[in-house]
């Protein structure tokens, strides 16, 4: 049976000022604006036909956020401060939606190809799974996180969804379940993994520094930049690489992994140093 066209996508970008590691960053600069709008630029730039929102907290914090969506143009919704699966599913609701992706906010270096590539395999395969991404298990470098799920699916698992690494995480309820949940999964088409080799997503200061050196690098010439683009520029200056490569492979797992039952200790890695 062919995709129907008519169910509304959704791209859900979470995003809230107070992140514990690194606050502010959505406010730090890329290439002259804030990295929350370039992330949103960057999640726009696909070809599929979607609508794209900017879900962040209720917390008075996040005045700060709702006014930035605002003055930039972008969709916003506002929900739980912790609870990312309902944020999640009422911004599906609030929005009219039949298919909610998740992205998020910490993958200001997300190609456009790569969503448009796990879309089509979504759409393509739209009877055979409940939930499709690109990160069970991931293969392209992180930061480049899609995951895809009909609103009926996720509403089985934010009425159901009882563990707070569950709701604080969104999916882990759907794709955990592999015995319940037709579980799809879209490898890196280069054939490589470097997932855990390969750092483009932003918790930490070099994080952002390593972000910035590559818009600085690619942006003024060709704004919606591809992956190919920045892989290309870290082969050919290998020292922007360096400059968060202590934290390859760092992800939430390494706090849950008597928990999970599908991550093994080899899909993250352990803090190895902590900026004072």
């Amino acid at each position: 049976m062919n995709y129907n066209k008519d169910r509304k996508i959704l791209i859900v970008i979470q995003a809230r000022k107070n992140s514990s590691r690194l606050p502010g960053k959505i406010f730090l600069p890329l290439s002259g604006k804030p990295l929350l709008y370039r992330i949103y630029e960057r999640i726009c730039g696909s070809a599929s036909d979607k609508q794209v929102v900017i879900a962040t907290t209720t917390d008075k914090a996040d005045d700060e956020t709702a006014y930035l969506c605002k003055e930039y143009d972008m969709n916003f919704f506002r929900g739980h401060p912790d609870d990312l699966l309902d944020r999640h599913y009422k911004a599906g609701i609030e929005f009219d939606a039949d298919v909610v992706i998740k992205t998020p906010s910490d993958c200001p270096l997300i190609c456009p190809d790569v969503i448009d590539r796990v879309i089509n395999y979504y759409k393509e395969n739209e009877n055979k799974f409940d939930f499709v991404s690109n990160l069970h298990p991931a293969t392209y470098p992180d930061g480049q996180d899609v995951e895809i799920m009909p609103v009926e699916i996720l509403k089985q698992a934010w009425n159901e969804a009882e563990k707070d690494f569950e709701r604080e995480h969104t999916t882990p309820f759907i794709w955990e379940r592999p015995e319940r949940f037709r579980i799809g999964n879209v490898e890196w088409e280069t054939g490589l993994d470097l997932s855990m080799s390969c750092r483009l997503t932003i918790d930490y200061p070099e994080d952002y520094e390593f972000i910035k050196r590559v818009y600085d690098e690619l942006y003024d010439e060709k704004k919606m930049f591809k992956l190919c683009d920045i892989m290309m520029l870290l082969d050919k200056k290998p020292e922007i690489k360096k400059i968060n490569e202590m934290y390859n492979g760092v992800n939430w797992y390494r706090n849950h992994l008597s928990e999970l039952k599908t991550v093994s200790h080899f899909q993250t890695s352990q803090v190895r140093r902590e900026k004072m």
